[in-house]
């Protein structure tokens, strides 16, 4: 039987429901570990063929593969594999495996509910009525979700989930990702645009873009400053993927434009930071993706993998090391 073992902080929170199934189908030697408590004793690696993880895996380089001589597989109950694999990883050609799927659904759902909520420029209202402690004029501009532009920067697992979960309203959908081919574009039904006609165009902008060398300070000042009037920029990827000063900038100026920041850089803002107490700037610590009974279902789906390794079947959410270049 397939020996196996458990390392990551927090067992229950991705196994909890996942884990009972897992411990059926192959041997689990050991108790779950942490990485801490698992580097006072890296002689229990030397069983694994298997290792299940999730946030809090230890990093697989050289001194921790060579303690696991039979390791064939990592199923990694999260999203980012770029935290723990290492050059000596690749050489050994383990499979690894990611629930960045499942971790994808959550932040899918969030950002549809804000880009709904946006179009009906809900946070100004909710902010303004706040502020004047009385109900604004209804006079004010609101795109709504008929015939409004909704634009979606990078189309990797989220981007292309909320093209077509978005499909179902009557929205103009485009999008910018320069290493997508446009027969793809066409079967989410997007139309690929440039990235200055991305924040031009859009009544709601969303970015989904990975961080990545090249996608660092992706976001200008200029791009957002040619917003149209009470248009929304949302982030759910990653806050270094903007340059934050020439934003905060831009917002103080354009009063009418608001942002959705469920990410920033550093994380949280610094003390001080006019993020804080901009009116048209919306903070959320970083909630989008799985929370609390959510990331049971990265556990699920590390099972899933796990029924297809042990019959010979392709992994489904295998990440190779080329795609893990391009990948969050």
């Amino acid at each position: 039987m397939t020996k196996g073992i458990f390392i990551l902080d927090n067992y229950d929170l991705i196994y909890g429901s996942a884990g009972k199934k897992i411990r059926e189908m192959i041997d689990i030697y050991a108790e779950p570990q942490t990485k801490i408590s698992l580097r006072e004793n890296l002689s229990l690696l030397s069983q694994a063929e298997v290792i299940f993880s999730g946030w809090g895996c230890p990093v697989m380089d050289e001194e921790f593969l060579a303690a696991a001589p039979n390791l064939k597989a990592v199923f990694y109950g999260a999203g980012s594999i770029k935290g723990f694999v290492s050059d000596a990883f690749w050489e050994r050609d383990i499979l690894v495996t990611s629930a960045y799927a499942a971790n994808a659904i959550p932040v899918i759902e969030f950002t549809i509910s804000q880009i709904l909520f946006s179009l009906k420029r809900g946070w100004f209202y909710v902010n303004k009525i706040k502020k004047d402690k009385a109900y604004p004029s209804r006079q004010e501009t609101v795109p709504g979700a008929f015939g409004s532009t909704v634009g979606i920067i990078s189309l990797g697992m989220i981007g292309r989930g909320v093209c077509e979960k978005l499909r179902q309203f009557d929205v103009d959908v485009i999008a910018y990702d320069p290493y997508v081919k446009p027969e793809i574009a066409d079967e989410l039904g997007v139309e690929l645009c440039s990235l200055e006609e991305i924040f031009q165009k859009s009544d709601v902008v969303s970015l989904h873009a990975p961080w990545i060398n090249e996608t660092v300070g992706l976001i200008t000042g200029v791009h957002l400053a040619s917003m149209k009037k009470n248009a929304t920029f949302i982030n759910t990827a990653r806050g270094a993927i903007v340059r934050e000063d020439e934003m905060i900038e831009v917002l103080q100026n354009r009063p009418d434009i608001t942002a959705l920041l469920d990410v920033t850089y550093p994380e949280p803002p610094v003390h001080g930071s006019p993020l804080y107490t901009l009116d048209n700037c919306i903070l959320t610590p970083h909630i989008a993706g799985s929370l609390s009974n959510e990331c049971n279902r990265m556990g699920e789906y590390m099972f899933e993998e796990l029924e297809r390794y042990l019959v010979g079947d392709e992994l489904k959410w295998k990440i190779t090391k080329k795609q893990s270049v391009l990948m969050a």
